[in-house]
């Protein structure tokens, strides 16, 4: 089959190099890549979860839970 494929400098040269080293043509070589990349089914390893930091800020300056203290507070700020 034939189709067109938009590769990036640095991809190309890589592609066109590795060619050249193993002294086959670029389709070829880019056929065993592809190959190679598509029958590895994907193996990368999955990343482990996200812990972010955490930081101990101190008592809360406002109790959000007092709708009427906390207007208060906004209030007397202006």
């Amino acid at each position: 089959m034939r189709t067109t494929l938009n590769l990036d400098d640095d991809v190309a040269a890589q592609l066109a190099a590795l060619a050249q080293r193993r002294g086959i043509s670029l389709s070829r070589t880019a056929n065993d890549l592809m190959r190679a990349g598509l029958s590895s089914g994907g193996g990368h390893r999955p990343l482990p979860p996200y812990d972010p930091p955490t930081f101990d800020t101190g008592a809360p300056l406002l109790d959000v839970t007092d709708i009427a203290g906390a207007l208060d507070v906004f209030d007397r700020r202006r």
